[in-house]
């Protein structure tokens, strides 16, 4: 397996993995993601290839794509409470659906800490949801800690 930046001929998959990643979603919380949406259209996708704050990483085999790392680089300057350090925030991570087990979320995972390592950040940070304990799962083997908490009440 190769972990590589994405490039336009990869955007079928991409937007295919998208689609796995939004059904996850409104399996969990349909009340808040439609049944097979993607986050990006092929054009967004597009832009966010040739956009070197916002890299996207993909898991190749000699069959395809397998995998995702949609990331983006954060940083506050100035700020009259928070330091200026840099982050790599995955936006999105996801492993084709068929594929899931095999480690190559992981390696995926390791490839992103190893290029925030060498682009300067202080740490690598992402979102999960509630409604999708496997992959807090995942993430919690990977290493990671919860550093806030997001809640809400539905009226």
């Amino acid at each position: 397996m190769t972990i590589r930046r994405a490039t336009q001929k990869d955007i079928p998959a991409l937007s295919e993995l998208l689609r796995q990643v939004c059904n996850v979603h409104h399996q969990g919380r349909p009340d808040l993601f439609r049944p097979d949406g993607t986050k990006y259209t092929p054009h967004q996708l597009e832009n966010l290839i040739q956009d070197d704050s916002r890299p996207i990483f993909v898991a190749q085999t000699e069959d395809g794509v397998k995998g995702y790392a949609f990331c983006m680089f954060k940083q506050r300057f100035d700020d009259t409470c928070v330091t200026d350090i840099r982050t790599l925030y995955i936006d999105d991570i996801c492993v084709e659906e068929n594929c899931r087990g095999q480690r190559i979320g992981q390696q995926l995972y390791e490839y992103v800490v190893q290029f925030a390592r060498e682009s300067g950040c202080y740490n690598v940070t992402l979102n999960v949801w509630c409604c999708n304990p496997g992959a807090m799962q995942f993430y919690e083997k990977c290493g990671l800690v919860p550093q806030k908490i997001g809640m809400e009440q539905i009226l």
